[in-house]
């Protein structure tokens, strides 16, 4: 069985080759093999969903903030989040949370609602 990649829309396991194209039988969504070569810019969240500036994501763990003693708690929503796709530091989204004001995350922390 060879190992082809989940679905970008709807990330299923169950994705085949069709001539040119990737088929997902979940969702139907077909995409090119060129196209795949292309998603090394991709960010995804913790669950392996595609992010995409200006989405509404939640945090899944109590974060500490660096320098406070404050913690971001497991839940928070944060709206309207921009890409970094240069992170040196695997800080890859910049958003601004109410009531600790504008920090970067880790897309490994969060999850695309």
């Amino acid at each position: 069985m060879e190992n082809y990649p989940n679905c970008p829309k709807c990330n299923s396991e169950y994705t085949y080759e069709d001539g040119n194209l990737f088929v997902c039988p979940e969702c139907a969504h077909e995409w090119s093999k060129e196209s795949e070569e292309v998603e090394e810019n991709v960010i995804k969240d913790a669950n392996g969903n595609v992010l995409n500036d200006g989405d509404t994501v939640t945090v899944i763990k109590d974060l500490k903030v660096k320098g406070s003693s404050s913690v971001i708690k497991i839940g928070t929503k944060v709206k309207n989040i921009r890409l970094i796709h240069e992170a040196s530091d695997g800080h890859d989204i910049d958003c601004k949370i109410d009531g600790f004001g504008a920090m970067k995350l880790k897309s490994s922390v969060i999850k695309k609602i």
